[in-house]
């Protein structure tokens, strides 16, 4: 089997203009709180607002609760107090129908990819649609234009019929971000998405993400990498053991801050 390109050509990310300041926040959340034993916080009075457009950045290291509060915006998890509003909903009221009609709108890309190994690519990218349609239903011939576009748009067009097994795993992440598109999402969570991609196949991932965000998706992306948190991201909210560590402007985190929230001995790579 021939190696396949971990980094096609992607045309300069041209990031969203600045948002003006009286734009309301298209994500709120207040307060939140989750345990899962009763008596230690994973998330411990945590508040964030995002506006539509931005690219937030989660920092963190693992198990300050970045996971917890991706799953508590999408209702994977169920939080144990506080509020999340998305585009003025009350989240945590939804059920049934109403719930599986928001998930609709966020979209989720996973670190271990998620996906159907034995499934054709392009198979992978339509159950994208699912949550629009019952399981036993036929996807329409929109369905298959909008994934091959979605293939497109994350360099992946000549790979529709191969398995997704037999991608490396840039690809196969690239896969995942192809099938939240499908969902036609207003947010996309992405929970450490290059957590197990080396570094130039990292960065490709991104840039994927950037340009999505570019053409006006809001983006929050939990990730481990400074370097990457500052050529991609607009705004940065870090954690550490559940409670905020830091938010604001990714340019602020200096050498001090960094090992405010990783630690004294951490180094920055």
């Amino acid at each position: 089997m021939g190696r396949f390109s971990e980094r096609p050509y992607i045309a300069a990310v041209q990031r969203p203009p600045v948002r003006v300041p009286t734009l309301k926040p298209q994500l709120k959340i207040r307060n939140l709180i989750k345990s899962y034993d009763g008596k230690y916080n994973a998330l411990d009075e945590v508040s964030l607002e995002v506006y539509p457009g931005d690219f937030v950045i989660l920092l963190g290291l693992s198990g300050s609760g970045k996971s917890t509060l991706l799953r508590c915006i999408n209702r994977l998890v169920e939080p144990n107090g506080g509020e999340i509003f998305f585009e003025d909903r009350d989240i945590i009221k939804l059920k049934g129908l109403q719930l599986r009609r928001y998930r609709r709108e966020i979209g989720m890309v996973f670190q271990q990819f998620n996906l159907v190994k034995n499934m054709s690519v392009i198979g992978n990218v339509l159950t994208g649609r699912l949550g629009y349609q019952g399981l036993l239903e036929r996807y329409s011939t929109q369905d298959w234009e909008d994934a091959r576009l979605n293939l497109e748009k994350v360099g992946l067009s000549e790979y529709e019929h191969r398995k997704v097994k037999q991608l490396s795993g840039g690809q196969q992440q690239r896969v995942g971000i192809a099938r939240a598109l499908m969902q036609n999402p207003k947010l996309i969570l992405a929970d450490e998405p290059v957590a197990s991609l080396d570094p130039a196949t990292a960065d490709s991932v991104m840039q994927y993400l950037g340009k999505i965000n570019a053409e006006g998706i809001t983006v929050i992306c939990s990730l481990h990498f400074l370097s990457l948190a500052k050529r991609y991201g607009t705004k940065v909210f870090a954690l550490k053991e559940g409670k905020v560590a830091f938010e604001g402007d990714v340019s602020e985190i200096d050498n001090n801050k960094f090992k405010q929230i990783y630690g004294e001995e951490a180094k920055e790579i």
